[in-house]
């Protein structure tokens, strides 16, 4: 495993140099992912048609919903079928181009699927030309769909006011530093949750929370009650199960809590428990919400500005795990569930070795 700054991504007109190769759904996962669950078949090289352009993929992000589509679980996007092309968002370069609008040398994101090469017509949703002046990295960390569901979650749901406290859970995760960097510009007290000494004093000496409680080392619940006397007002939740009903425990008036994960229990299998002090929403005339991003995509160009001028600013800050070569892809999302990340987790499809010279740099 491999934490560094995205490295470069090549720029040229040299078209396809490699082969072909897809990962499959092989099988749906029991419990905990396995590499079982993937097949990686050779494929034909594809050849653009008229208006359309070939992308040899770059970069790919994981994403816990992921595990999701794989079981069938969620409802709000179709699932995977057995032999499916696995779905992920990346970025990519045009190799070989048949639209002028976009050249050999485009540096392309969005739903790229885990293959090495695809052809598109361009006319998919979501797929859009990277800014010059924008890092591969934040495309897919901060501008990504986790950055996205980190600005609609928190200030959407969340709405953090100036003096409040904030509780992130998996906090040092793609989401959970996006979305406590902006409780914190919103002018919130924001105290995040994360299992390491590493990403705990990421989180404090990096990114601006006021504490981080370290989940594999301390009693969470003692932390919290220590760290938030007068309650939290707002708690964005990635994780669900216990550290949901600490929060719960300990909710200010008018609380606000936010769901947007629970990767505490994506391993689970059967019947999986509730919050057993829901009803402490009640006494404090709390509100409990829960939403998916894609509700909101008619305003992801407004959250993209607000976020990039953060970025441009230095007032957000974003981390990579990269794992590299193609064949990490099960890998890596086996270690984003086991919590191995420390910001967004991605695969770079080459490994530094075989990567040729560049132009364009990750900052």
């Amino acid at each position: 495993m491999l934490v560094f700054p995205l490295s470069t991504v090549t720029v040229n007109n040299m078209g396809a140099s490699g082969k072909n190769q897809h990962y499959l759904l092989a099988s749906r996962p029991q419990g905990e992912l396995t590499a079982d669950n993937f097949r990686l078949v050779d494929v034909e090289m594809p050849s653009p048609g008229e208006g359309e352009v070939l992308i040899e993929t770059r970069y790919l992000a994981l994403e816990p919903a992921m595990k999701g589509w794989m079981e069938a679980r969620v409802d709000y996007v179709a699932p995977l079928e057995i032999g499916d092309v696995m779905r992920g968002n990346g970025l990519g370069c045009v190799v070989e181009s048949n639209n002028p609008d976009y050249p050999a040398g485009t540096l392309l994101a969005g739903p790229l699927g885990w293959r090495r090469y695809l052809v598109s017509d361009l006319r998919s949703p979501g797929l859009s030309a990277v800014p010059e002046d924008v890092t591969p990295g934040a495309v897919l960390n901060v501008l990504g769909i986790t950055g996205l569901t980190a600005y609609f979650g928190m200030l959407d749901i969340g709405v953090p006011r100036t003096g409040e406290t904030v509780l992130v859970s998996a906090a040092a995760g793609a989401t959970g530093s996006v979305a406590g960097q902006l409780a914190r510009l919103a002018g919130a007290r924001v105290i995040g949750i994360a299992g390491g000494r590493e990403k705990c004093e990421w989180l404090v000496s990096e990114l601006g929370f006021d504490a981080a409680i370290d989940y594999k080392a301390d009693s969470v619940a003692d932390r919290v009650a220590a760290l938030c006397p007068d309650g939290l007002n707002v708690f964005f939740d990635n994780v669900g199960g216990e550290v949901l009903d600490i929060a719960l425990d300990n909710l200010a008036d008018r609380a606000r809590v936010v769901l947007c994960g629970g990767i505490s229990r994506y391993n689970e299998t059967g019947q999986i428990p509730g919050p057993q002090n829901y009803f402490n929403l009640v006494y404090r005339r709390a509100r409990m919400e829960g939403f998916i991003v894609l509700d909101y995509a008619s305003r992801f160009p407004e959250a993209i500005e607000s976020l990039t001028a953060y970025l441009k600013s230095g007032d957000l800050r974003h981390r990579e795990t990269v794992f590299e070569g193609f064949e990490r892809l099960p890998d890596a999302l086996i270690n984003l569930f086991r919590g191995g990340n420390i910001g967004k987790q991605l695969v770079a499809v080459e490994t530094r070795a075989d990567r040729p010279g560049n132009d364009r740099r990750d900052g």
